[in-house]
């Protein structure tokens, strides 16, 4: 598909807009309807969507500094340090022996006052949620954050990996099943307040120049890469 991908990448340099513009609306549209969810928004890659998820949470008044995320002692560090930028504390669970994902018999225990989500690494391709884990959530009113960086196109009983939970990063990292040519990433979800936090925080706090609504951070999925993905994300379930 590389002469679709030129072309694409010929558009948007003749186009001039590089960053914010049409192209990446197209594909957090696109993606969005792939995912079955209703808001999908670009970031600069997927440690930072996961960071900015926390951080949205945190500005909503939903998470503060201190409480506990419930996360998989297998994981790739960026799962950690998602937490911990956002100065909360990672609660370790060790993985099923058989799925080498989280084991979901462990988690209840490790459930404390401070405890307020779960996130759930879909390692391997293999997604890890499951009703028992859904159930907890509800139980101690958890969020359920999903880490699609190894899961993207992967589904559960029709259900596609990053609809599953109350939010999701995916990582578009060149070696992923859906790639861009650089760093990309993105936050799925159903909550449109926390889609709108997301928005201003991606882009300095702010949805217009020169007024920041919070301390944001430059996380923004590039309009390049988005024309890579949205060539690529037709020819995802082949």
């Amino acid at each position: 598909h590389s002469n679709s991908i030129i072309l694409a990448i010929s558009k948007i340099i003749e186009s001039g807009n590089l960053i914010l513009g049409n192209v990446l609306s197209e594909f957090e549209n696109q993606f969005a309807d792939y995912c079955s969810v209703s808001n999908v928004i670009g970031t600069g890659n997927g440690l930072d969507a996961l960071t900015i998820i926390i951080r949205a949470y945190k500005e909503m008044g939903i998470f503060k500094e201190g409480d506990e995320i419930i996360v998989p002692a297998n994981t790739y560090i960026a799962s950690i340090l998602a937490i911990t930028e956002c100065l909360l504390e990672p609660v370790f669970i060790e993985p099923n022996i058989n799925t080498y994902n989280v084991d979901e018999r462990l988690i209840e225990s490790k459930i404390t006052s401070k405890t307020k989500a779960i996130m759930l690494v879909h390692l391997y391709g293999k997604i890890s949620f499951t009703e028992a884990i859904k159930k907890l959530a509800d139980k101690y009113k958890l969020k359920i954050i999903e880490d699609c960086a190894q899961s993207c196109g992967a589904s559960l009983l029709g259900k596609k990996s990053g609809s599953l939970g109350d939010a999701a990063g995916f990582s578009f990292y060149p070696t992923k099943n859906l790639g861009a040519l650089g760093d990309a990433g993105a936050v799925a979800t159903n909550d449109h307040q926390l889609s709108d936090t997301i928005k201003f925080l991606r882009n300095y706090g702010s949805k217009t120049k020169y007024i920041n609504k919070y301390r944001g951070v430059n996380s923004r999925m590039d309009e390049i890469q988005a024309a890579i993905l949205l060539v690529k994300l037709k020819y995802l379930e082949q």
